[in-house]
């Protein structure tokens, strides 16, 4: 509370413009329990979901509300084809983005500390992706004409938060079809979406003393938004302060005034330009950071409506992708962080497996036709920090492929120095004592009476039958233990 107080205590000492256009879209990602995204898939499409493929072209405008479309011609040709694959693959590829969509058209209220605002919940998707990870996106419009901007940026940070994390979000209630819900976490999984929660996987946040949802600070939800700004009257272009505000969601304080969450213009306009994309200024900027990806633009409608066709389109799923790739890197990275090098010798061999797959499948390093895509793409990576966790992943897979080879090396030597000795001692002392006894039909009374070394060379020579079977035997079903662990992942 002390550090929300000290982070909101400076006002942006400027008039605060309002916007003809608030649209924005919650992502959260999650983790899917192994083994069980068929049955969520069948489960979504009973509740309503409807599989999106770009064939079906009667899709294009009816997740987006009154006046936007977004083309599927478009959408696939702003990717690569290896690209395109993945992120919008036929029916029976599973190792790809499966996207389920649901129309909503659901109006509600969001009531905050010191107003309210009218909000349509304009539809859901859910992404089904590989690696067991999986996307929830909620694509919001803001319904009050001449809507302060910090009262929007306000209503984005309040929604995007799934539990009480601070005081305003205590006050902070929604209220739909006479329902009231005192946390966004209820509203999305008990009421929107209510059929994903059994299916969310907990074991990614074992160990957390208060995280309850996985790969998430403060529980927060990313937001990707469109603000359409009025300007006021005399100033004829966005001040860098709203882009700052934008990207770090700073709406109201605690009293209800319009705040920033820094005082130093060099330090505003130094993050401006490392966050942002200007290639359209004055009129339009696109601010990126790990929590937020937006568009603020004071273009006229009809260039509003093609950047909000934009965001909806090809730039959400470059930001789904980015936002994927950092995860996998992170699951990666974690994954190798818990095994123990001298016990989990499978583990090691099926992170190998993910690596390569990963790096060989779906991170490229172009993925972008158009140059403004490739871009605010590559400006997305920057922010998500993916090429350095890249580097360290691969880093990573040398590191095992070493101990992989000295370990198999050694195994290789130890199994071929027992082989050896059991070969050596009981060929050349067991059998040579007992061998004779043991050709045609066996007479098993003869050896009741042997002395103490036959009975030895007996028991040396069986035992090096045993131990040599023992250890083909092992070997083999190893082998066949990876090979379907290997085509289990494979199909994930």
């Amino acid at each position: 509370m002390v550090e929300q107080q000290a982070e909101q205590a400076k006002t942006t000492g400027q008039a605060d413009p309002t916007l003809h256009t608030a649209l924005l879209q919650f992502i959260f990602p999650f983790s899917i329990k192994a083994g069980v995204d068929q049955e969520l898939a069948a489960r979504l499409q009973e509740d309503g979901f409807t599989r999106f493929f770009l064939d079906n072209k009667e899709l294009e405008s009816i997740y987006y509300g009154e006046g936007y479309c977004v083309s599927h011609e478009k959408m696939e040709r702003s990717y690569l084809p290896f690209a395109a694959h993945v992120l919008f693959p036929r029916e029976k590829d599973h190792d790809s983005f499966r996207r389920f969509s649901r129309v909503n058209d659901l109006p509600c209220r969001l009531e905050m500390p010191f107003q309210s605002a009218n909000f349509r919940i304009l539809s859901t998707d859910v992404f089904l992706c590989p690696f067991e990870l999986g996307f929830l996106t909620l694509r919001v419009a803001i319904e009050e004409e001449n809507l302060p901007f910090s009262t929007a940026l306000e209503f984005a940070d309040r929604f995007r938060t799934l539990e009480d994390v601070s005081y305003k979000d205590e006050l902070t209630f929604i209220h739909c079809r006479k329902k009231t819900f005192a946390r966004v976490e209820d509203f999305v999984f008990k009421h929107l979406v209510s059929v994903l929660e059994p299916f969310l996987d907990p074991a990614e946040t074992d160990g957390a003393y208060f995280e309850t949802l996985p790969f998430f600070v403060d529980e927060r939800m990313l937001v990707q938004a469109f603000y359409g700004v009025n300007l006021p009257e005399g100033q004829d272009e966005i001040d860098v302060k709203l882009l700052y505000r934008a990207s770090q969601v700073d709406g109201l304080d605690l009293e209800g005034r319009p705040y920033i969450s820094a005082s130093d213009p060099d330090y505003i306009k130094q993050y401006a330009r490392d966050h942002g994309y200007s290639r359209w200024a004055p009129d339009t900027y696109y601010m990126t950071n790990e929590q937020t990806f937006c568009c603020v633009s004071r273009a006229k409608p009809e260039i509003a409506t093609q950047l909000v066709n934009q965001m909806y389109g090809e730039y959400y799923y470059g930001l789904l992708l980015n936002i994927f790739h950092k995860i996998v890197l992170l699951k990666l990275a974690n994954l190798h962080s818990r095994l123990r090098i001298n016990h989990d010798y499978d583990e090691i061999e099926n992170l190998i497996f993910l690596i390569n797959k990963f790096s060989a499948k779906f991170y490229f390093l172009e993925l972008i036709t158009q140059s403004q895509g490739r871009e605010i793409f590559y400006q997305l990576r920057k922010v998500y920090g993916n090429d350095a966790l890249f580097d360290e992943v691969k880093m990573t897979l040398n590191d095992l492929f070493q101990y992989q080879d000295k370990f198999q090396a050694k195994r290789r030597d130890t199994l071929l120095m027992v082989l050896t000795v059991f070969t050596v001692v009981s060929g050349i002392y067991g059998m040579n004592q007992v061998i004779e006894d043991l050709k045609g039909n066996i007479d098993w009374s003869v050896m009741l009476d042997y002395s103490p070394f036959e009975y030895l060379a007996l028991f040396l020579t069986f035992s090096g039958i045993a131990v040599s079977l023992f250890l083909t035997l092992r070997e083999a079903w190893i082998t066949l233990k990876s090979r379907r662990k290997k085509r289990h992942y494979a199909k994930d």
